[in-house]
């Protein structure tokens, strides 16, 4: 059985929520869980993760009966349902000027036979905790981890990077995306957490872990209410997800 539990905040300091996200209810025949941290002038930014969680969400869910349930269809399922987000994200882009160059972070997880199969484009990211022990399962699309990856730079210095927000690859903002799909075992007792970069750049893994691992139903509270004390100069979601 899985228990999920969410919230956004929109911080201290921005004007909308640009973050949005989607959670099954637990009886749902497909256990799917989303997340978009969007961007973008006016409010382009808004309507690029909604519209990219809407269209990814009715996607699986109206192909997942046809599918074979097996490991390669399903992760087939995932990155087909983010192609065809970023297609109608990138074509609204170009309805009008004011949503030119919008784009968005997806997070998808999709819950199937102990499984995470999971999609991901952009710098918002999902970690599984088992035992005693979190793991980041995604690798964040920005120039920074570029750096750390070349060797350019430090981990450490990644953390205070000026350049740390640059993005080279996001949702919606060209014809074609290629997302990283993967499939991680998703156990009894595992936690996943996925979560906007206004949580990440501001609260620690030490803090995420500790929080998550207490009480999955108090921790997005508890997360947003530190994110917020430390600065909270971003919009702010997290979801959490346990295999009960």
């Amino acid at each position: 059985m899985i228990k999920a539990y969410a919230k956004s905040d929109i911080g201290k300091l921005r004007e909308n929520n640009q973050d949005y996200y989607y959670i099954s209810n637990s009886l749902d025949e497909v256990q799917l869980y989303i997340l978009a941290d969007g961007m973008g002038g006016y409010n382009g930014g808004e309507i690029a993760s909604k519209l990219a969680v809407q269209t990814a969400k009715s996607y699986i869910e109206n192909n997942f009966k046809d599918i074979e349930k097996d490991r390669d269809s399903i992760i087939q399922l995932v990155a087909s349902s983010m192609e065809y987000a970023n297609m109608v994200v990138y074509e609204k882009s170009k309805e009008s000027k004011e949503l030119e160059g919008m784009g968005t972070t997806l997070e998808i997880c999709l819950i199937y036979n102990n499984r995470a199969f999971i999609g991901h484009v952009g710098d918002s990211r999902i970690y599984r905790i088992r035992k005693e022990f979190m793991r980041k399962l995604t690798q964040d699309h920005s120039y920074v981890q570029k750096l750390v990856k070349d060797g350019t730079i430090t981990q450490e210095e990644a953390v205070h990077h000026p350049q740390k927000n640059m993005l080279m690859k996001a949702l919606g903002c060209n014809a074609f995306v290629e997302p990283d799909v993967m499939a991680k075992g998703f156990l009894k007792e595992d936690i996943l957490v996925m979560c906007s970069d206004g949580l990440t750049n501001l609260v620690s893994q030490e803090e995420i872990f500790k929080l998550a691992k207490k009480d999955i139903e108090q921790a997005p509270k508890d997360l947003i209410e530190i994110a917020n004390k430390n600065g909270g100069y971003d919009n702010i979601t997290v979801v959490i997800i346990k295999n009960i």
